[in-house]
């Protein structure tokens, strides 16, 4: 009775597939066709007694619609990798299909001719296939109950080539027009792209980049993607350690900002070859407004306004009394203060400070008590600190403010361990001007920026992490305001205070794709730092500017990115 029940099942799910997939070209018109070539995932593939005769034909295959109360009106095609050798992403399509439906998409899995062509290039036989799905998901938009122009991607891998070349190159034929359904538009509206291959020249033959991407003016993005009119906003999300390159992300990322279309990126520390961050590309999606209207935002110190979390706070002067090195009247006087957490759950310490263009800074600001609390609640002790502002006559516009945060950060070295906390586990946290302070900080503490005044100058000032906020003047068109080529130009450079040193530590940016003072700042020292060896993790935020976070839409990664320091503090252990 079991088998028969079982058999049943089997049946009715056939059944059910059967009538939800659609090959996407008529019979013997598929463009390319290749005997040796297959249409079928792995889990089918890869059974015993598959007969590839009856696989041939690539498809589209309907998720059931989702429910009518969260239906948003927007299709998303999922589209797995496999190197362009099988369609291998079984579980990983699945786990897409579930989460998206569930928040209201249309679903629809797209699988395509593998294994590679043979006598073209790797992805062509894929490619043609894909414009065909494109344009067949599209004509049945009225059918299905969603608007044609909101045709989203979420892909992996080879996939994730595929979907760059839907996304940047649909104004460019794969293939001759066979019928009506082609005069259909190809374009995709957005895409949320997964560890991309094969997009830079040393790997866009089929392998993993053989020279990580890094070579100068050699490596460059894969001349197939176009980068036409239709080109869509992107979610490019990379982990750190992908042999795939992340540099392809962030190369396909400077694409986009150039071309002046909205895009996030997301980089992931100590990462493999893998799709991180599917809600990172959810809130994008929502962000963008392809989800439906955004909540109102919500003002940051709405949400943080009390210290209920913290048992006690303790004052202390950054310097002795009269030794404050290149003191100026015109300065106020430094200080950090100890925020101790009413149930500690790490012995690791977190620093923050605010911005204000190295004019001005505060410790109940937006960017710093909002943090604070947020890490107190959950059991971090952070110590805040006032540097020395406005910026001082005659020196550089953060020489002031560093001697400062060397001189805090061997304090709170000093008598971390009295405080049953570890002198060897603190970070520095700053947005703006701050964030340029917590470069100086991360990047350049094994060099000196004043004379020791006593025994606590012995401390070492380095740290274990960095956390940047849309850190400001870290390149060369925007040294002292914002960046006039908006950071996108390869003549756009680090700014040459960032020394870089032995002792640089692994950092978390979070920045505002539409930021004057550019993501690129934030992108290109992630880049500076792989290339060191050094793991760091990176967000950008789509349409959102300086200050990202004041006031924040529900359900977007700026309402969110308190979550992210958290997040990156567990995946680096800092606050074990």
């Amino acid at each position: 009775m079991k088998r028969i029940i079982a058999l049943l099942s089997v049946l009715v799910t056939l059944s059910a597939f059967a009538g939800e997939r659609e090959y996407i070209w008529p019979k013997g018109q598929m463009p390319d066709a290749q005997q040796h070539q297959i249409a079928a995932m792995t889990d089918v593939s890869r059974v015993e007694g598959f007969k590839p005769d009856k696989w041939r034909k690539p498809y589209i295959e309907w998720y059931d619609a989702p429910a009518a109360e969260v239906d948003n009106k927007c299709c998303m095609i999922l589209i797995s990798g496999g190197g362009y050798i099988s369609c291998c992403d079984v579980e990983l399509v699945a786990a897409w299909s579930r989460r998206l439906t569930e928040l209201g998409f249309h679903c629809v899995n797209f699988v395509y001719r593998t294994p590679r062509p043979e006598g073209m290039e790797i992805y062509q036989s894929a490619w043609e296939d894909g414009q065909r799905a494109v344009r067949m998901v599209r004509s049945e938009a009225e059918k299905r109950g969603f608007d044609p122009e909101k045709i989203g991607t979420i892909s992996m891998s080879a996939g994730s080539h595929l979907a760059l070349l839907l996304g940047t190159s649909s104004q460019t034929p794969a293939y001759e027009k066979i019928d009506a359904l082609d005069e259909v538009p190809c374009h995709i509206n957005w895409a949320i792209v997964n560890a991309p291959a094969y997009a830079l020249s040393d790997g866009d033959m089929g392998d993993p980049n053989h020279m990580q991407g890094y070579d100068g003016n050699y490596i460059k993005l894969n001349s197939c993607f176009k980068f036409d009119e239709k080109t869509c906003p992107m979610s490019l999300h990379h982990g750190g350690l992908d042999p795939y390159s992340p540099i392809a992300s962030t190369q396909v990322y400077r694409e986009l900002r150039r071309r002046g279309i909205p895009a996030e990126l997301h980089l992931y520390p100590d990462l493999g070859h893998c799709a991180p961050g599917l809600e990172r590309g959810v809130e994008f999606m929502r962000q963008m407004g392809f989800m439906g209207k955004l909540e109102e935002p919500v003002d940051l110190m709405s949400r943080f306004q009390t210290d209920d979390n913290r048992a006690e706070n303790i004052l202390e002067k950054v310097w002795p009394e009269g030794k404050t090195p290149n003191y100026q009247e015109h300065q106020l006087v430094p200080y950090i203060e100890w925020h101790i957490p009413a149930v500690k759950t790490t012995d690791a310490i977190q620093i923050i400070y605010s911005g204000g263009a190295y004019v001005g800074n505060a410790t109940d600001s937006h960017e710093v008590a909002a943090a604070r609390r947020y890490l107190n609640s959950l059991g971090m002790t952070v110590v805040t600190m006032m540097y020395r502002t406005p910026r001082p006559e005659g020196l550089p516009k953060h020489v002031t403010a560093w001697q400062d945060l060397q001189r805090a950060i061997r304090i709170v070295r000093s008598e971390a361990a009295e405080r049953g906390l570890d002198p060897n586990r603190i970070g520095i946290m700053g947005s703006s001007a701050g964030g340029h302070l917590t470069l100086m900080g991360v990047t350049s503490s094994l060099h000196n920026s004043y004379l020791p005044i006593d025994d606590i100058d012995k401390v070492s000032c380095s740290v274990q992490w960095g956390i940047g906020i849309y850190p400001a003047y870290a390149l060369t068109d925007g040294i002292d305001n914002c960046n006039t080529n908006c950071g996108n130009n390869d003549s756009d450079v680090l700014v040459p205070e960032f020394s870089f040193d032995l002792a640089t530590a692994p950092m978390l940016f979070i920045h505002g794709d539409a930021d004057g003072y550019s993501s690129m700042a934030s992108v290109k020292i992630w880049e500076k730092m792989r290339a060191m060896g050094i793991q760091s993790e990176l967000h950008t935020l789509a349409l959102r500017n300086h200050c990202f976070q004041f006031a924040a839409n529900p359900g977007t990664g700026s309402y969110t990115w308190l979550d992210r320091i958290w997040e990156f503090l567990t995946a680096k252990g800092f606050n074990k």
